[in-house]
């Protein structure tokens, strides 16, 4: 059995995919306490995996995107096999990188907490990553193309902290828009589905 917070369909609203349909599997619970998570983490309903595969299946879509919480405390190589056998669709997972990952696994998305408030520090233990989606905290940003997991290849993304303060939110957003411009080889992603009213 899994903990499940929530599944839906909608726009995945972040990072290389904003605008593709998705099926959202959202895990509760995760290794980390940081200060600025969406996730409801006491929220959810334990469900068998053959439950998980026939809600995801009920919806259009090519993508599944595993998040949560921490989904890596919940997956198997197992799971994704079937997952993918039982649906028909592609996997992307986004993860903390505190865990090593399955096989199977379409698309790798780290969003590394490392040294954030509430997080503490640990390794990242993701090896290869399609994209590296960062959190904009006033952090040094260098130390991120460092890690194991970042190629030639893998995306960046550097995205501002969302908080309910309008005027604050936008403050951290122009800072956010400026950190990328002083350095190119980060790309702006926005929490997209926000502005658009949807989940």
């Amino acid at each position: 059995m899994k903990k499940i917070n929530e599944i839906f369909y909608s726009l995945q609203g972040e990072g290389a995919h904003t605008g593709v349909p998705s099926v959202f599997v959202r895990f509760s619970g995760c290794n980390l306490k940081c200060s600025f998570c969406d996730t409801l983490h006491h929220d959810g309903k334990h469900m068998g995996d053959e439950e998980i595969f026939k809600e995801v299946s009920r919806y259009p879509g090519e993508w599944i995107v595993l998040t949560g919480g921490e989904p890596s405390l919940w997956i198997d190589r197992d799971f994704v096999r079937r997952m993918k056998e039982t649906t028909g669709k592609k996997i992307a997972i986004e993860t903390n990188g505190s865990h090593e990952l399955p096989e199977g696994i379409d698309w790798i998305t780290v969003s590394p907490k490392d040294g954030m408030e509430g997080a503490g520090t640990y390794e990242i233990k993701v090896k290869n990553a399609d994209e590296l989606k960062v959190v904009d905290v006033g952090q040094d940003l260098e130390p991120y193309f460092s890690y194991g997991c970042v190629s030639p290849s893998t995306l960046m993304y550097l995205q501002p902290c969302f908080v309910e303060d309008m005027d604050e939110c936008n403050k951290k957003r122009t800072r956010t828009i400026n950190r990328v411009l002083e350095d190119p080889r980060w790309t702006l992603s926005l929490q997209t589905h926000r502005f658009l009213g949807i989940r």
